[in-house]
């Protein structure tokens, strides 16, 4: 089966990709292009897949270059092929033409950012604590201080968790509501006293509050979509021993 990546205009002609599940070399719970080498599928298969994203990407292996993701709001700069460690971080920034960033989700948001003018590029992983704690305004920082104009930047949201399927407690409204004036328009109410969040809804209201030229979301659910997606909330309400992670990757 050949890879499905999902690529959005507003990122020009840029190699990039949101890839989904299909395609992949593993098996079981993983079946597909699981690249996450935290999880507990076989190293070889993943190692398979990141491969078969590398060489869709027109890069070398190491040159598809991830981070160690903490649901942080840490940016690295990509500028040579790495070493064996990867950085703590949550998003990549680059301008050194033939490297691909990349980041790992499963429900989070995988956002691709580029200002194609001035060549810079950045991939960042937004969870809501990511996204509350500043990811993606510190991703945009990070691209000006490369040489990026805000207003010049195009970013993309791909296949994230949807509202209907991101069923929340009051408690996690309440750290929202601390921190953001208008927090109550990215809930809905659900079910007693669980609500529905807004994830993408609100990572576009974070980017284009950084002052983003353009930015979008696919509209792609991980949760609702098992054949293309994988996610963590799903796994977690079938009682699976654990999941895949998704791909999502630029270069210029």
């Amino acid at each position: 089966m050949t890879l499905e990546i999902l690529t959005s205009d507003a990122l020009g002609g840029l190699r990039h990709g949101f890839f989904t599940r299909l395609g992949g070399a593993s098996s079981g719970v993983f079946a597909g292009l699981n690249c996450g080498t935290g999880s507990s599928d076989q190293s070889e298969a993943v190692a398979i897949n990141r491969a078969r994203v590398a060489d869709a990407m027109q890069v070398s292996t190491d040159a598809l270059i991830t981070v160690h993701q903490v649901h942080s709001a840490t940016v690295a700069l990509a500028d040579t092929v790495p070493a064996d460690d990867r950085p703590q971080a949550d998003a990549l920034v680059t301008a050194t033409p033939g490297l691909a960033i990349a980041v790992l989700t499963a429900d989070c948001q995988p956002v691709l950012l580029a200002d194609i003018e001035a060549g810079v590029i950045g991939a960042a992983h937004a969870g809501w604590r990511g996204a509350l704690d500043g990811v993606l305004e510190a991703t945009v920082d990070a691209m000006e201080q490369l040489g990026a104009r805000r207003g010049a930047i195009s970013a993309v949201i791909g296949p994230t968790i949807g509202q209907p399927a991101y069923e929340v407690g009051p408690e996690l409204r309440d750290s929202f509501r601390a921190a953001v004036p208008d927090a109550d328009r990215f809930f809905a109410a659900g079910t007693g006293d669980r609500l529905h969040f807004d994830l993408p809804g609100f990572g576009l209201d974070r980017l284009r509050r950084a002052g983003v030229g353009h930015a979008e979301w696919t509209r792609h659910c991980t949760y609702s979509d098992p054949l293309r997606f994988y996610s963590y909330r799903r796994s977690q309400h079938r009682q699976e021993a654990d999941y895949g992670r998704l791909i999502s990757a630029i270069r210029l």
